[in-house]
């Protein structure tokens, strides 16, 4: 067929009723920058969103980068390079101090945080630690838990010496036997219970729940969350939509996130890691925004990141942490 001969054609498919379809025009997706860890405790969502197609599905494209932890992504999210972050406990540290606003809840931290020790270095329990030293990330959810476990255990934290070390440092330090403890989040656990053997788990997060609930999240920069509630709505109803699936399949949720993203970790770590954590559908989510429990379970850790840093004037988890964006976008 000639071109004079498929214009004719075309010509009389329109005067027919029969005009072929125009082109789909791609619909340009909106671009949001965000930080995050990678731990199933942070990023499960994520991916699980990735890959499903829940965030694309409302128009959104993430452009993610990854941290070793939640201080250094709030020092990105500070600087200017990130419009969201996720992350752990450090979401109650930095907003109180008027940097980053959170909106979104992941989960609670129920035993993500572990202390390790080293009996070969003569630590078998609470009170072998007076006087040693602890590798932690400082400013973090093992930092907060670190804490608790000391003084639950009638252990004042100056009584021990606190090494302050980002995360893989720290665990390597305890393999290499420079420390006999350390305070560290899953996956790190599986590198402390392989290479020390002999190694032990002395305590983790869930003997301190919900008394003292771990929890973590999202924030978004100042100048960005209120020009942006649309973009953070339709991120919400992203998240929405992959916590949901992850807490009706489980089994099937946790082999996606092994084979595609974890996959240097065994499977039975991953659903370890998973384990530690306590997930609810939005909708359970929705009555714990509403009735203040998320509010002053991030009070509890923002009252010791200020304590701990000696900050006597800071915002309150009331101010710092906004729930009306999310509970008018969860219907």
């Amino acid at each position: 067929m000639d071109r004079r001969q498929f214009l004719t054609t075309t010509a009389g498919l329109a005067i027919a009723g029969f005009a072929p379809a125009a082109p789909a025009i791609a619909q340009a997706k909106t671009k949001i920058r965000v930080g995050y860890l990678h731990t199933v405790a942070v990023d499960g969502q994520i991916w699980t969103g990735m890959d499903r197609g829940s965030f694309a599905k409302q128009g959104l494209e993430l452009e993610l980068r990854q941290f070793n932890t939640g201080l250094e992504i709030f020092q990105a999210l500070i600087g200017g390079s990130l419009d969201v972050l996720a992350t752990g406990a450090v979401l109650s540290n930095f907003p109180a101090r008027g940097q980053g606003k959170v909106f979104l809840i992941n989960d609670i931290e129920v035993a993500t945080a572990q202390l390790w020790v080293r009996p070969d270095q003569g630590i078998r329990s609470f009170a072998d630690l007076r006087g040693k030293r602890i590798a932690t990330a400082v400013g973090t959810t093992a930092h907060v838990f670190l804490d608790r476990a000391l003084r639950a255990n009638k252990i004042d934290p100056k009584e021990v010496e606190i090494v302050n070390q980002s995360m893989p440092a720290a665990v390597t330090a305890f393999v290499s036997g420079a420390v006999p403890a350390v305070a560290l989040w899953v996956p790190f656990n599986v590198t402390a219970r392989d290479k020390v053997p002999g190694s032990i788990m002395l305590a983790d997060a869930s003997a301190y729940y919900p008394q003292a609930a771990i929890i973590g999240g999202w924030a978004a920069a100042n100048d960005y969350y209120e020009p942006n509630q649309e973009t953070l709505a339709k991120l919400i109803r992203g998240w929405g939509e992959a916590n949901d699936y992850i807490v009706a399949n489980p089994v099937e949720a946790m082999e996606s996130l092994q084979k595609n993203h974890y996959s240097q970790t065994p499977l039975a770590d991953i659903n370890e890691s998973f384990k530690a954590q306590k997930m609810f559908t939005a909708h359970d989510w929705k009555r714990m925004y509403a009735d203040g429990t998320v509010t002053n379970w991030l009070q509890q850790s923002t009252d010791f990141f200020m304590a701990n840093a000696g900050v006597k004037e800071f915002i309150p988890a009331s101010k710092y942490f906004d729930p009306s964006l999310y509970l008018k976008t969860i219907v």
